[in-house]
């Protein structure tokens, strides 16, 4: 029996979870894509023998991505695997420090204990502070739609309401890293966190503080053939459900009538459908599929997230130095992030860090060789000279690495692709190329996110990284199950 129509705009990861969540509540889930394949921003390329994860480049809380095997009665393993990574991250300082980030807690503890100037028992400390803000904070701000009454009448947020001090939300993160450790290396290593959302941690609020629990709590994975395969198991999974899926089909307009969705025109002809969700960018949502509606302004207008400058590198593997995924740290930390955030530049030495994700499994890379992801923060696309940026970038990026390195890592390039926040915008119709939709610089940034769904215009709603709950692939998850809870109790199959 043929439930109610759903059309979703869009198959990144939040629209694959959102059609696999509905069509097990009975729906029948159909998925326009204006590419020729699936994903959004969690992608692939391949050049001349590589292939290169186009998206994000680690893998967090599988436990949501399994979920969705799970309520569709199927083996994840069946569709994919990975495993879980005992060292998290190499971090590199140019004065020659260096430190590994232990997925286990204790041994992460008494590691930094050796390198920086703490004592181990005051970084658990900060690590148990901050699992308790996640704690505190998670069903409220991640879990539920911070738009519905229902969100404030539980026990969980008269919690978070009683332990608002402790939340740090009138402080900012390098101020309650500041305070917490003297060590300057170590401020800024816990202040990079602020970037998993596209943050300064100048500018975002101490709550912020919350994200290493997650890395450190619940671990950092890699899938068996890279970040895609997170992308290609949920396609599979949603064609096993019987999704229906139309590539290179634009939707050049949501059909609303009497404030209700009613379809989607697609060719200059309407799909009619009963519900309609958009997993496009909020902002080019309104601007180009719901021209004739009138616009939250004041939700589209709010700051973007960082984007980002991207290099991907073939490389002929000649020294053993990377362990998939390190970091290299800038001196000019603060004085990068005042530039990325406030004069929506990029200085002349545009490394706040520089992020690298290097991998060597059989079909990435030629016998001998790795792929390198290797990617800076930028601004998000106001018109700058990017062309320019990227030519001054690419010569401070391979100074920075071949000095630290030890090695002219520019001899070792034999494939280069470049994407910058104009490609990304291109792309994935991320705003400006924002990689997070909305910042997340503004104490009350959860609450100015547009909801997901639409107040004005029945049937209509929303999910993505654009949205609530925020970008990344958790957050994206997440946006997909409040959508799915939202629509179990406003409508019935």
């Amino acid at each position: 029996m043929v439930g109610k129509k759903v059309l979703i705009i869009g198959s990144g990861v939040a629209g694959l979870a959102a059609a696999i969540r509905l069509r097990n509540q009975g729906f029948d889930v159909e998925v326009y894509e204006a590419n020729e394949h699936p994903g959004g921003k969690l992608s692939e390329m391949k050049v001349n023998g590589y292939r290169f994860d186009c998206g994000p480049s680690l893998f967090t809380m599988p436990h949501f991505v399994e979920e969705l095997f799970d309520i569709s009665e199927k083996n994840s393993s069946d569709y994919f695997s990975y495993e879980q990574k005992e060292v998290i991250c190499n971090y590199f300082y140019e004065d020659g420090t260096r430190f590994t980030a232990l997925a286990d807690t204790k041994a992460f503890a008494r590691e930094a204990e050796k390198v920086f100037d703490v004592n181990k028992n005051q970084l658990l400390q900060y690590l148990k502070q901050s699992k308790s803000k996640y704690d505190l904070t998670a069903s409220l701000f991640l879990e539920k739609s911070l738009h519905k009454l229902g969100t404030y009448l539980s026990r969980d947020t008269l919690k978070a309401i009683v332990s608002i001090k402790s939340l740090g939300i009138n402080t900012s993160l390098h101020a309650i890293n500041k305070s917490q450790f003297k060590d300057p290396k170590l401020v800024q290593f816990f202040d990079r966190f602020a970037t998993y959302n596209g943050s300064s941690p100048y500018l975002t609020p101490g709550i912020m503080s919350m994200i290493p629990h997650l890395e450190q709590y619940y671990g950092t994975f890699f899938p068996k053939g890279g970040m895609y395969s997170i992308t290609k198991s949920l396609y599979q999974l949603a064609l096993d459900l019987g999704i229906h899926f139309h590539f290179e089909k634009r939707v050049d307009k949501i059909s609303v009538i009497n404030t209700k969705a009613i379809g989607v025109e697609v060719d200059k002809k309407v799909i009619t459908a009963d519900l309609v969700i958009s997993n496009m960018d909020i902002v080019p949502t309104y601007q180009k599929l719901l021209p004739d509606q009138k616009a939250p302004e004041k939700i589209l207008q709010q700051p973007r997230s960082s984007s980002a400058l991207i290099f991907y590198w073939g490389i002929k593997k000649e020294f053993p130095e990377l362990d998939l995924h390190s970091i290299f740290f800038s001196n000019n930390y603060k004085e990068e992030f005042e530039y990325i955030f406030t004069k929506k530049e990029v200085s002349d030495d545009p490394t706040v860090y520089i992020n690298i994700t290097a991998k060597n499994e059989p079909a990435d890379a030629p016998k001998g060789c790795e792929n390198w992801f290797v990617m800076i923060n930028v601004p998000c696309n106001e018109g700058q000279d990017w062309d320019q940026i990227i030519h001054q970038s690419r010569k401070n990026i391979l100074s920075k690495l071949s000095t630290i390195l030890k090695t002219d890592i520019k001899k070792l390039i034999e494939v280069e692709e470049i994407l910058d926040p104009r490609g990304i915008e291109s792309k994935t119709q991320s705003y400006q190329g924002a990689l997070y939709g909305a910042g997340s610089n503004n104490k009350y940034a959860a609450f100015l996110r547009h909801p997901n769904f639409s107040k004005k215009i029945k049937n209509l709603y929303f999910c993505g990284g654009s949205v609530h709950p925020g970008g990344g692939i958790p957050l994206c998850l997440l946006s997909a199950k409040i959508v799915s809870d939202i629509i179990q109790k406003d409508v019935k199959p």
